[in-house]
């Protein structure tokens, strides 16, 4: 155990301090007492024994001139080594398989080699005076500037990864590269190069100008011409509505973007002392002022803090011009983090209130070797930490309804900040919570969540969230639906902490929603009754702003029309029956190819059209909330990816998704509401494009139709939709033979459920089934029966086999009719 102990090598350390490691035995191997009824069970029969060293000491070999660490010897043999296998490789190549009698000798050898070393170790090093010198000059050379035992030290991982990998060809090499693309259903864009000259009026930053002339925005939409001067010059809270596809994302994200850029310009983030953060670099970054030369000549996206970093970690990376203290001793100097790249990077106040403590006394030659390491270790951490993932408060928080919405909001912030630097992240449900969490570890400014995520790490104290004082922007995404009754609990609680604990004066929200205007007239018999107010655009925004908790007067942007949709929007409608709603629907998924998006008011119907238009062969795609999240994004990515193809969603994708060129939404069941009904008409003629909506209007759907065309003010009747009747005897016949085979299958699928669990159940009974208790039973014949006993196969597997016979019959019947 000893041999095997004293046989490591330095392994490289991950803190950054030393490059390679490895352990000085002090002390002595004790043995420590086993309980003999470990070895009861006789798993443990090959033990000797357990031994335990407690007396060690961690040393680095690059300076250290004790023989346990001997630079000669060591590399000779990794010389030989490395030459020994290479002449293995060359002979393998060859054809001609190493000896193992050759291994065997070079295995012996280097054993002999590592004991002989292991006691000269133990005998030539008893006292740490030459170990700490030896630390010492290690850190003080790199101080200064040397490059030597840092290339050498360098040079050793390198060997080991030529020799551990082989060499891979330049296709490969290249093909490894290649970053993986992020799945999304935005359009992928290219440097468009547009003219943004009618931005600059508007207060935008220059980074962001240079981002929407690389997406070829090249002008402003009428939501955001009004919006972006007051939100950015005049700091107002904004109540904006505006029609579906009007470039609302932008008219908040823009403002929200420049107020990070303006927090960084003008402070730099407050960090706790305890985080070990450098003083006289937050005093550097304090003192300098927007204009200066400091700030100019940063690369784009630095933040402040890590620029006075860099600024104060030049003097010292320059070479001669930075020389070690004289007047501090061996062990103050020992205190200094050496990770490699001087030492000016380090946190001064730490390295002061040492080197304080070294002139009003001898305290720290009194200091144990062991402190001082840790100590160090502790610095170099917080050094690194702070350097990958500097922290900064939270700045900008978007909340939305819906998970696919915040992933949208999302890619377009991170599209319009492409060249800021600026970090987000996403807090949304059915995705790890672990995975969100060390994303808020990077101290992103700009968090996009729903309001039940965020809830739930706001409960748990993640650090990132537990000082919202500082939030400069609030967005609240689709705020009518947001502070419905009886929706999103987390939200009134979030906004409760906000304007209460956590409010900032100087904060600025934004409220923005296509349908923030519309009101619903309640019936007339509620009207006449005392006490009720009628409720007008004004008493909705006022309400609105009550829940919110918007102290001042914001500017109101109203830009909708009295109907609610946009002008390029086409709107139709059919009259039928329930049991015909799957004739026309596929009547005009048949005749009107292309993207086409069916909105339907349950998941249950939802399930039961999906498996219909399978049997038709019509392959749609599903979106609703019993999903899997993934699931549910990815058929978003399918879906846009698709040219021709239909999507099956309940009201989860009625809101704010900004899906290319979706061609027809087709209402199945008419929406409850006339908001509903606005926000999935929506979905298609968006940003001046043209799109159909059709709504299916069965008798149970009446009342919410008159509901409908009596809030948005409709001064004409909608049009009913051209339907060639000549065709409807033909699609009759293949939907009755469609759902006949959906409805076989479907059987199927349950009795194969029911038959294999109860299999399962009698045999963890340990008991036998009797026939009954199957389902399908009376379908099987008298040799099916009989077969199942003869062969032991269960008689699940025939009831199955049964079913599955009478589908594929009926399916051929509909095959042979859908060709004729």
């Amino acid at each position: 155990m000893k041999l095997k102990e004293t046989k490591s090598r330095p392994k490289p350390s991950s803190r950054g301090m030393f490059q390679t490691k490895g352990i000085r035995v002090v002390g002595e191997w004790k043995q420590v007492k086993i309980d003999p009824n470990l070895f009861a069970d006789g798993q443990m029969d090959d033990l000797v024994c357990f031994e335990e060293l407690t007396d060690y000491r961690l040393v680095s070999p690059a300076k250290n001139p004790s023989g346990f660490f001997s630079s000669e010897e060591p590399k000779k043999r990794k010389a030989q080594a490395v030459s020994e296998e290479e002449e293995e490789g060359d002979a393998e190549e060859e054809g001609e398989p190493s000896s193992p009698k050759k291994k065997i000798k070079l295995k012996k050898q280097k054993d002999q080699a590592v004991a002989a070393e292991g006691s000269t170790a133990q005998n030539e090093v008893k006292d740490s005076e030459p170990e700490t010198r030896a630390y010492v000059t290690d850190c003080s050379d790199r101080k200064a500037g040397g490059t030597a035992s840092k290339s050498l030290a360098q040079a050793v991982p390198k060997k080991k990864k030529s020799k551990g990998k082989k060499k891979l060809d330049p296709s490969q090499s290249t093909a490894s590269k290649v970053p993986k693309k992020a799945k999304t259903w935005m359009p992928e864009v290219q440097d468009q190069k547009a003219d943004v000259s009618a931005w600059r009026d508007l207060f935008v930053p220059k980074a962001v100008l240079r981002a929407l002339s690389f997406l070829g925005f090249s002008a402003p939409t009428p939501i955001q011409a009004l919006t972006l001067a007051p939100a950015i010059r005049d700091k107002l809270d904004i109540l904006g509505a505006a029609e579906t596809g009007s470039g609302k994302t932008l008219a908040f994200a823009i403002p929200m973007i420049h107020a990070v850029l303006q927090w960084h310009k003008m402070k730099v983030p407050p960090i706790p002392n305890s985080t070990g953060v450098p003083t006289r670099e937050l005093r550097v970054g304090a003192a300098a002022s927007p204009g200066s030369p400091a700030e100019e000549g940063a690369a784009p996206g630095a933040v402040p803090d890590e620029a006075s970093i860099e600024d104060e970690a030049q003097p010292s990376e320059t070479g001669p011009k930075a020389k070690p203290n004289t007047s501090a001793s061996a062990s103050a100097q020992a205190l200094l983090p050496c990770d490699g790249k001087g030492a000016g990077e380090g946190p001064s106040s730490l390295v002061e209130d040492t080197l304080i403590c070294k002139q009003n006394g001898d305290r720290e030659e009194k200091l144990d070797e062991e402190q001082a390491r840790k100590l160090k270790q502790g610095l170099c951490d917080r050094i690194t930490a702070y350097r990958v993932h500097p922290r900064r408060p939270l700045l900008g928080l978007v909340l939305t309804p819906t998970r696919e919405l915040a992933v949208q909001v999302r890619q377009h912030i991170d599209a319009v900040a492409k060249f800021t630097g600026i970090k987000t992240a996403i807090l949304v449900g059915g995705m790890s919570t672990q995975k969100q969490q060390r994303m808020l570890n990077r101290h992103p400014e700009i968090v996009i969540a729903t309001p039940g995520r965020l809830w739930e790490l706001v409960k748990e104290k993640h650090p990132h969230l537990s000082n919202l004082r500082q939030l400069r922007c609030l967005v609240i995404d689709e705020a009518d639906r947001m502070v419905e009754k009886g929706h999103f609990a987390e939200l009134s609680q979030l906004l409760e902490m906000l304007n209460d604990s956590h409010y900032n004066p100087n904060r600025q929200t934004l409220v923005f929603s296509a349908t923030l205007t519309l009101v619903h007239q309640a019936p007339a018999r509620i009207l006449h009754k005392k006490h009720v107010k009628k409720m007008d655009k004004n008493t909705k925004l006022d309400l609105l702003m009550q829940k919110i908790g918007l102290r001042g007067k914001p500017k109101v942007i109203d830009l909708t029309r009295n109907e609610g949709t946009v002008e390029t929007l086409t709107e139709t409608k059919i009259h039928c029956e329930t049991d015909e709603k799957d004739l026309y629907l596929y009547y005009f998924l048949m005749q009107y190819p292309g993207r086409s998006l069916v909105f339907a008011n349950s998941i249950s119907c939802i399930k039961r059209l999906s498996g219909l238009l399978k049997v038709l062969d019509i392959m749609p795609l599903t979106l609703h909330a019993c999903m899997h999240q993934k699931q549910r994004l990815r058929n978003l990515e399918q879906f846009a990816r698709l040219e021709d193809c239909v999507l099956l969603a309940t009201d989860v994708a009625a809101r704010g998704l900004d899906i290319p060129k979706v061609q027809h939404v087709i209402h199945y069941q008419v929406p409850r509401t006339s908001e509903i009904y606005i926000h999935r008409s929506g979905r298609t003629a968006r940003a001046t494009r043209e799109g159909l909506s059709l709504m299916l209007i069965g008798p149970e759907d009446v009342i919410n139709f008159k509901k409908i065309y009596k809030t948005l003010k409709k001064d004409e009747d909608i049009p009913l939709f051209p339907v060639q009747s000549k065709y409807m005897d033909v699609v009759k016949e293949r939907i009755r033979l469609a759902r006949q085979v959906e409805k076989a299958e479907y059987r199927n699928f349950q009795a194969c459920l029911h038959n294999s669990w109860i299999e399962q159940a009698a045999a963890a009974l340990e008991i036998e089934l009797e026939e009954d208790m199957y389902k399908g039973v009376p379908r099987l014949a008298g040799w099916e029966q009989e077969a199942a006993s003869s062969t032991g196969f269960p008689l699940s597997f025939y009831l199955t086999e049964s079913i599955l016979t009478s589908v594929t019959h009926r399916k051929q019947q509909s095959a042979i009719f859908l060709s004729s």
